[in-house]
């Protein structure tokens, strides 16, 4: 919620009367009506119209509200069932928000009555002062204000004026106030409710633990095959050589060496796999002198140009820096390979609640998060520690890749 706009909450607050009496008028008279009728089951299309009316309105109201009053309002409607009409009505019928919005449709009346009130008496009150020089001259009777003042004259009543117009700020902080009850009002009965959003919380807590867990499976699969199909690949190769080398040591020196400058090239290919693999899982460089050092290193090695602004003090915890140097390196990684871009831009800011890491480039556009993909799988290292990516990737570009990694969860 935002402190509203006093003159857009005026309105609002004015014209609320007008838009409460008649959804007051239509959901309460639809809703009496069938449940009247249901007896006779004319009521049962009824009420279903009664309870897309309701929806309605209060999905109106919802839009109206966040405009004029700066209250988002999220939808707190469960998911819509598949099967039957008769299954589809009742679970519309028997969904708790939609009660809390006709509610609130029949509330508007009452409440957009006192509010209409409230906001003419504080117009009239203000009016009243400033234009009273207007007309005191030609009353047939004058102000006494005790014994020593006597409103008579437009130039008596000037005081009168300059109260009024010293009554206007505090006038509209009345509206603004008014405006901030009328939103909070809206969404405590229009929006999720605390369980509701609890619920929404776990499943998502848990969709972030599935991925979490999915996508270090994955990791360590990549870092079996890396071992597997490369330093393993080479140490086997260097044990080889080195016992064909022993083997012929007495008998053909001159081979023997050469076996072992073999396996001396095989063992430094190893160690340099190795070393890449280990930069990997996580570079020392990241750990030893932060994100700015290791960003620093990994841009040297893009082959493109590359804007890079760090700025992440404090230190931020170790698995959001880890989170944060590895999507600007899947990101690069993207772009010198698909995007066909000349130039990146890499922003890694500290924020109040973490850290927001954001990739830009020049390129064609058209990136997704496809499942399986380089992107997605950015997307489920940041679920772990609660963080989001997001992908703004319109044909023809630019794209936009942006991770926001909270720094506690």
């Amino acid at each position: 919620m935002r402190k509203p706009n006093a003159l857009a909450a005026g309105f609002y607050l004015l014209t609320n009367l007008v838009t409460g009496i008649f959804w007051f008028t239509l959901s309460v008279v639809l809703i009496v009506v069938g449940f009247a009728t249901s007896v006779l089951w004319v009521g049962l299309p009824i009420l279903w119209l009664a309870m897309n009316v309701v929806r309605g309105g209060a999905t109106m109201e919802r839009a109206w509200v966040g405009a004029a009053l700066r209250t988002d309002v999220p939808r707190p409607y469960r998911e819509k069932p598949t099967g039957t009409l008769w299954q589809r009505w009742k679970h519309q019928f028997t969904d708790p928000a939609t009660w809390r919005d006709f509610g609130y449709l029949a509330l508007l009346l009452p409440v957009g009555a006192l509010e209409f009130a409230a906001v003419v008496a504080m117009i009239a009150i203000v009016g009243a002062f400033v234009v009273v020089p207007l007309w005191i001259g030609e009353a047939p009777f004058a102000i006494v204000v005790g014994e020593f003042w006597t409103i008579d004259s437009f130039f008596s009543a000037l005081p009168l004026t300059a109260i009024g117009l010293a009554l206007i700020p505090f006038a509209l902080m009345g509206v603004r106030a008014l405006g901030s009850l009328h939103g909070r009002m809206a969404r405590n009965m229009l929006g999720p409710t605390r369980a509701h959003e609890l619920a929404i919380e776990a499943e998502r807590l848990q969709s972030s633990r599935a991925r979490g867990v999915e996508a270090a499976e994955a990791e360590r699969r990549r870092i079996e095959r890396d071992l597997h199909d490369g330093a393993q690949q080479r140490l086997v190769a260097v044990a080889m050589g080195l016992g064909r080398a022993k083997s012929k040591m007495d008998t053909d020196p001159e081979g023997a060496a050469a076996l072992i400058a073999e396996a001396h090239a095989d063992a430094k290919l190893a160690i340099k796999e190795l070393r890449d693999l280990a930069r990997g899982i996580y570079p020392s460089v990241l750990g030893d002198r932060g994100l700015d050092a290791a960003l620093s290193a990994l841009a040297a090695r893009v082959p493109i140009e590359v804007d890079l602004q760090v700025d992440v003090d404090p230190r931020p915890p170790t698995a959001v820096e880890s989170a944060a140097y590895f999507t600007v390196g899947e990101a690069l990684t993207n772009i010198t390979k698909h995007s066909n871009a000349t130039r990146a831009t890499v922003k890694v800011n500290r924020v109040e609640e973490g850290v927001l890491v954001e990739v830009t480039d020049n390129g064609q556009g058209g990136a997704e998060l496809k499942p399986g993909g380089g992107l997605a799988g950015l997307a489920d290292r940041a679920a772990t520690i609660d963080g989001v990516v997001v992908v703004f990737s319109p044909v023809g570009g630019p794209t936009v890749i942006r991770a926001e990694l909270p720094c506690a969860w």
